[in-house]
């Protein structure tokens, strides 16, 4: 009798605790609750009514919730049924409006994705799998030109299309070291470095920083003078959104001549394309600084034959018969004419880039559309090249790639400019190098299987060109953002799994980022699953 009452009572025990947690633990708060709750907090910071917070402030609930998380999604693979999405969405008007965002965020204890332009390869910028808000840029687009001062301020969610059309509005014979897409966010794309055409005669866009505004992790506005040098230099490289969120950026404006040439020339395994391809690889990094080579090779189909076909694109500071002159001595390989150039301005230039028929007569306020709630389907990788390919290798690799069918790269030369800037004066050391690989493939199908197969070229490429590559580590581009390479989870071993994309994305410049980011971020608010971790985080 007395033991089945001891085991009576030990059963009603057992019960009571396992049970506790149903009885005694509240329900988790619902997204209206949230909602409400950051909304009030929203009111208090800005000293906002909260009739026209809700023109900003958007929950799942609201009818254009869909549409705003749509518009900046620029990778199809992260806009599918089963992609995480944010309990709410923020759309701030005013730089005390982000700062708001920040604090009350931090006080729900909610993890806070910062979305410029929606171009981050792996949409880390608007996806995660922990509860999460998102803070839109897009609305924050200024672009304040000073011609007399040679400089701009231009606010984190313009684009680059609207920073070039802002310059030309004002000069003809100004510009920016930037990218060629026009849709590219300026808050991620100079963060993380940035690079375009010009990067030979000017550096990167971090090269030609003045002064940056961001808002800390405690809600504070500030300036390069008063975040201090070693913040400064980690979002000139380092990738701003591991340290608080990038208001804007003042800039160097350069000097681009009133004409400038582009050309584009074409060739395929059975017309000189592995000589070409080869032979590019001791021309574009090492010819005059005011050239531009970029080197595109895809496979093909052509003539029911697979094949690759190499292409050089260029733009040349200068006119058409000078750079024919130069690349008929240093590049005969190329077979160049001056019927192959076309000379126009430098902002009909970026048009003739971003593949625009006919820039010179084109309307220059299509740099002005965001072409907005468009997207392919795509995967990005990247690599750094120290040392020339051999040409059997190049005729290997056309091998494979003709084997894989789809995946394509681009080679973007070096040299000049920057290989004169100290490996550590930004947090991007890759100054040394030959050139940069980007491998790009991009699909149009929503279907598992066809992505897998995409996905799988990538890699195969990827592991194909080890041999030839830099290595201890690989290196890899921030920008060309990359998860395979590593995670963090951002648990107990935080540090560890950070160093190991942290060394192929910053080399040794990764210790004085996990250093800045301590002492700026210590208990690491601002993260994402390839953010900079704290050094208090290291096992």
């Amino acid at each position: 009798m007395i033991a089945t009452q001891t085991f009576v009572s030990v059963f009603f025990f057992v019960f009571f605790l396992v049970s506790l947690p149903f009885f005694s633990s509240a329900a988790p708060p619902s997204s209206d609750s949230i909602y409400e709750s950051f909304v009030q907090c929203f009111s208090d910071k800005t000293k906002s009514p909260q009739a026209q917070i809700t023109d900003n402030v958007f929950s799942r609930t609201n009818p254009s919730f869909s549409s705003v998380l749509r518009a900046y999604i620029r990778n199809g693979r992260f806009n599918t049924s089963s992609t995480p999405k944010p309990t709410i969405i923020v759309t701030p008007r005013s730089d005390i409006h982000v700062s708001a965002v920040v604090t009350c965020s931090k006080s729900l204890n909610f993890l806070l994705k910062i979305r410029s332009g929606g171009h981050d390869y792996e949409g880390l910028s608007y996806i995660s799998d922990k509860p999460f808000f998102i803070l839109d840029m897009s609305n924050l687009r200024d672009v304040s030109v000073d011609i007399a001062d040679q400089s701009a301020w231009i606010s984190a969610g313009a684009t680059l299309g609207e920073v070039y059309y802002r310059i030309w509005e004002k000069s003809k014979v100004h510009g920016f070291p930037a990218g060629v897409c026009p849709t590219v966010g300026v808050g991620g794309h100079i963060s993380g470095g940035g690079y375009g055409n010009m990067l030979r005669k000017f550096g990167l866009s971090v090269d030609n920083l003045i002064d940056a505004k961001i808002v800390d992790v405690n809600g504070q506005i500030l300036d390069r003078k008063s975040m201090g040098e070693d913040l400064f230099w980690a979002i000139s490289g380092g990738g701003g959104a591991s340290f608080g969120v990038v208001l804007g950026y003042k800039v160097k404006l350069v000097p681009v001549p009133e004409t400038v040439t582009v050309f584009r020339v074409e060739k395929y395994m059975d017309s000189g394309a592995v000589d070409m391809v080869h032979k590019w690889q001791s021309v574009g990094p090492k010819t005059d600084r005011n050239l531009f080579l970029r080197m595109l090779i895809q496979p093909v189909t052509r003539k029911k034959v697979k094949t690759v076909r190499a292409t050089v694109v260029a733009l040349f500071l200068g006119r058409a018969e000078e750079v024919v002159a130069l690349l008929g001595k240093e590049f005969p390989e190329l077979s160049l004419k001056k019927e192959n150039c076309s000379e126009m301005t430098w902002f009909q230039s970026a048009l003739w880039w971003d593949n625009r028929v006919n820039p010179t007569q084109i309307d220059p306020k299509v740099f002005l559309d965001r072409n907005l709630d468009r997207a392919n389907f795509g995967k990005r990788k990247s690599d750094y090249v120290a040392s020339e390919i051999p040409r059997d290798g190049i005729e290997s690799l056309f091998k494979k790639m003709t084997e894989l069918g789809k995946i394509g790269l681009v080679f973007n030369p070096y040299g000049g400019k920057m290989a004169e800037v100290t490996v550590n004066a930004t947090p991007f050391p890759h100054r040394s190098k030959l050139f940069k690989i980007q491998y790009s493939v991009t699909w149009q199908e929503n279907s598992v299987e066809i992505e897998k197969g995409f996905l799988n070229q990538a890699n195969v490429l990827y592991s194909f060109m080890t041999g030839f590559l830099s290595k201890n580590p690989r290196n890899a581009y921030l920008n060309y953002r990359d998860v395979d390479i590593g995670v963090n989870d951002h648990g107990t071993n935080s540090y560890e799994e950070g160093e190991v994309y942290g060394r192929k994305y910053f080399g040794d410049n990764f210790d004085r980022l996990v250093k800045v980011k301590t002492a700026a971020d210590p208990d690491n608010f601002f993260r994402n699953e390839q953010s900079i971790p704290t050094v208090l985080s290291k096992a």
